[in-house]
């Protein structure tokens, strides 16, 4: 792994325009006795070829394969300009990492900083912070860890009949372990839950969150609650979005169906499995494509943009995962998360594709990866031949893009968020159920953070468009009940979605 020390890192740094800012990264590396004198004409080159902008305000200028042998040892140097430095084609810099690799060692940092620099908050704030440590902190992601649920918090065959027991023990776990302060309790206790169906509840807090957690428990026998059935109750408290993909699975049956009958492993497992695994389900007429990287230096910056390139030519949704390395699924309209998915020769790649024109585009990427996304390719055939299939039937209506391509029969509508506290879990759940109640796809987009269109059936992705209360909501649904799905739709928001 690439390490990255404070003496690396130039804060308020001043310039001015990109040319000096490789300047300046060149000159550092030079200084630390990464590279020689000369390598800065690589890292110009290498931009003339491709932009190494990579987006939310990122940009890795590098050398070029030529320029390798100048380098003599790894290292990265990291500036940060709070001004801004135009990137080309309207793209603004903030911290520009100037990288000398000898192999492919700097894909380990780049996959260190995936999750930090995909997030457009986190990458606000390194443009700001003034304190060295901390923006080394958060640039390598080590204060962000993974979301856990401890066994203790899964309550399983409680002896009562009385909702307000489950909410009571689940609430006390959490302040037994300092999740969630006395107010939080106070909260949940004295609020309804929500019922998500089968049995289910969820209870949350706008107050007292001091950490992500999770508790559930679970009654002996199933009983009623207002005239609604009640077997398990699950209680949140959420301060990032690091939770969020657990709060995805909890719309999904097969999880529903986990917490309903199974025991305390397979409870866990179904909450904290891979968070790929709601969003990536197999969609009838989704086109799969599985294709072996020829390229001998693999997926670094240029060919990722090639590949990049290709798939915005196309308005389907696209997805790719390293099989090889067992990465997540990420966009393949995002050269920052191509690249650090650390690909190298012979390593299998799994695109999916939904949408019209899903087939032509799966096919483009499988012959543009077999000609070598602009580079020569190995002579020796792989070792697995590259596939396509669709899966299952193709659909009747048009998905709607995560890009503003939409199909011209698309319904849209603007609602104005009138919620409070915004739309925390709990709202954000009645919404998507209220959505996934209609043959039609819809997507949501935050006129007032131009957030990009996202999949209105995602809990995880309502809850991470960062709601608060008067933000104004696009809807755009498509298929055979567009119409009763955007009613629908307003008439929740207008009732305040169960609060």
């Amino acid at each position: 792994m690439l390490e990255l020390s404070e003496s690396n890192i130039h804060l308020n740094a001043n310039t001015a325009d990109k040319q000096q800012a490789i300047e300046m990264a060149a000159s550092a590396l030079v200084q630390a006795d990464n590279v020689e004198n000369g390598y800065l004409q690589g890292m110009l080159a290498r931009e003339q070829q491709t932009s190494t902008f990579l987006g939310n305000g990122i940009a890795i200028p590098h050398g070029t394969l030529d320029t390798r042998s100048m380098v003599k040892k790894t290292g990265v140097q990291v500036f940060q300009f709070p001004q801004g430095i135009e990137w080309g084609e309207g793209n603004i810099a903030y911290v520009v990492i100037g990288i000398a690799a000898r192999s492919d060692e700097h894909l380990s940092l780049l996959r260190q900083l995936t999750h930090v620099l995909s997030d457009e908050d986190t990458a606000a704030k390194l443009a700001k912070i003034t304190d060295v440590a901390e923006f080394r902190e958060i640039l390598m992601g080590e204060t962000i860890k993974p979301f856990e649920i401890p066994a203790a918090n899964i309550s399983l065959d409680v002896d009562t009949q009385s909702l307000l027991t489950l909410v009571a023990i689940n609430a006390g776990q959490l302040q037994v372990q300092s999740a969630v302060e006395n107010r939080f309790i106070s909260e949940v206790i004295n609020n309804a839950a929500l019922p998500l169906g089968k049995g289910l509840w969820v209870t949350d807090s706008v107050v007292g969150n001091v950490k992500n957690a999770l508790a559930f428990s679970r009654a002996k026998t199933i009983f009623s609650h207002n005239g609604k059935a009640v077997k398990g109750v699950i209680t949140v408290s959420a301060v990032s979005d690091q939770i969020n993909s657990t709060l995805a699975r909890l719309l999904d049956d097969d999880v529903q169906t986990t917490l309903l009958n199974g025991n305390s492993t397979e409870i866990l497992t179904a909450l904290l499995g891979s968070s790929s695994d709601v969003e990536t389900q197999s969609v009838e007429g989704a086109v799969v494509g599985t294709f072996t990287i020829r390229n001998e230096h693999g997926l670094h910056a240029r060919p990722s943009a090639n590949l990049v390139n290709e798939v915005k030519k196309f308005t389907s949704k696209i997805t790719v995962q390293n099989l090889t390395r067992e990465s997540e699924v990420v966009s393949a309209k995002n050269l920052m998360k191509i690249v650090a998915l650390g690909v190298t020769q012979g390593h299998r790649l799994r695109f999916v594709a939904e949408g019209e024109d899903a087939k032509q585009a799966i096919e483009a990427l499988g012959k543009s990866i077999a000609d070598g996304l602009g580079e020569n390719v190995s002579a020796v055939p792989p070792s697995e031949p590259d596939t396509i299939e669709i899966m299952g039937k193709q659909i009747h209506a048009p998905a709607v893009s995560e890009d503003n391509n939409l199909p011209a029969n698309a319904i849209e509508a603007v609602f104005v968020i009138k919620n409070e506290h915004g739309l925390h879990a709990r709202p954000s759940a009645v919404l998507v159920n209220e959505v996934k109640k209609y043959n039609a796809s819809v997507a949501v987009q935050n006129l007032d953070r131009n957030s990009q269109l996202v999949s209105a059936k995602s809990l995880m992705k309502i809850v991470a468009l960062g709601v608060v209360k008067g933000t104004r909501l696009r809807f755009v649904a498509t298929g055979d009940e567009a119409q009763q799905a955007i009613d629908g739709i307003g008439a929740v928001i207008e009732l305040g979605l169960g609060e």
